[in-house]
């Protein structure tokens, strides 16, 4: 049904409306939209803006804002939805205004990182946790069960929303260059138990619907003028199962002050300068 009125709105809102964005690396207000994959939960100093959203100072638009010199505004929320982008979120300390509200026509950058918890991602990780495998079946069997691939189904139905997100974004930004980030590479092939506690087949089915959800980000960034950033393939080699100081993400047990199965300082700051060097170019 969220998805349902949240397609409506954007119908209503968009029609007539044409956008031309302008060149990357235009002077003036960025402003930050997302996820929790954006806001950097856990990680310090933190956002007492608003404490609800789990917000850090150090996620990757406050270091691609200061590296790219331009003024930014970061409403990014942990737990954001596609539908809160148009709608009030609710957090643990109140609801926060619908995140597209923070832009303007003054607005000449705009991030965003969404779509992981409308495919449920980070939860499909969680209920594979796999703590005597041999003994508990995988849970890619149950995830596909009767050859409907779950997450891949979910993907495909909210491809054409995150579309319509763009060009809302459009709508209210006119002359704001838009970049979508994309998640990382959290899991490498066959995973790495029991430091990620999934079994082979569930590690690479949870990165494998990662990588179909950042596949569907980049199409639609491509037909709905906006700038994909790819930070799939830059964290090749950083994920969970790597030491710290290596790693940029981290596992079900962080070894960083960072939420689990998200980014840590050291990935907010590499992604950070990928989303940067997009902006400046």
């Amino acid at each position: 049904m969220r998805t349902t009125a949240f397609i409506a709105i954007m119908v209503t809102a968009l029609a007539g409306a044409t956008a031309v964005p302008a060149a990357a690396g235009t002077a003036g207000e960025y402003v930050a939209l997302g996820d929790s994959a954006a806001a950097g939960p856990l990680i310090p100093p933190p956002d007492l803006s608003s404490p609800g959203c789990l917000r850090s100072l150090h996620d990757y638009p406050h270091v691609a804002a200061q590296q790219a010199g331009v003024p930014l505004k970061d409403v990014t929320c942990s737990g954001a939805t596609t539908a809160d982008m148009t709608a009030p979120q609710q957090t643990p300390s109140g609801a926060v205004p619908p995140q597209l509200d923070a832009l303007s026509d003054r607005t000449r950058t705009v991030t965003v990182t969404i779509g992981g918890n409308d495919i449920g991602l980070v939860g499909a990780a969680t209920s594979c946790i796999n703590l005597l495998p041999g003994i508990n079946p995988d849970c890619v069997d149950r995830y596909t069960a009767g050859g409907h691939d779950q997450l891949a189904e979910k993907i495909a139905a909210f491809e054409p929303v995150w579309g319509a997100l763009l060009d809302a974004i459009h709508a209210k930004a006119p002359d704001a260059a838009v970049f979508v980030a994309g998640y990382g590479s959290y899991l490498p092939h066959n995973g790495c138990w029991p430091i990620a506690p999934l079994t082979p087949r569930d590690a690479n089915y949870i990165q494998g619907s990662v990588d179909r959800t950042n596949a569907a980000l980049a199409r639609q960034a491509a037909a709905h003028n906006a700038h994909y950033v790819d930070v799939r393939t830059a964290s090749v080699g950083h994920d969970v199962c790597k030491p710290p100081g290596v790693k940029w993400f981290e596992s079900l047990i962080p070894t960083s002050v960072a939420a689990p199965l998200h980014p840590n300082a050291d990935g907010m700051s590499a992604i950070g300068g990928l989303v940067a060097a997009a902006i400046s170019r």
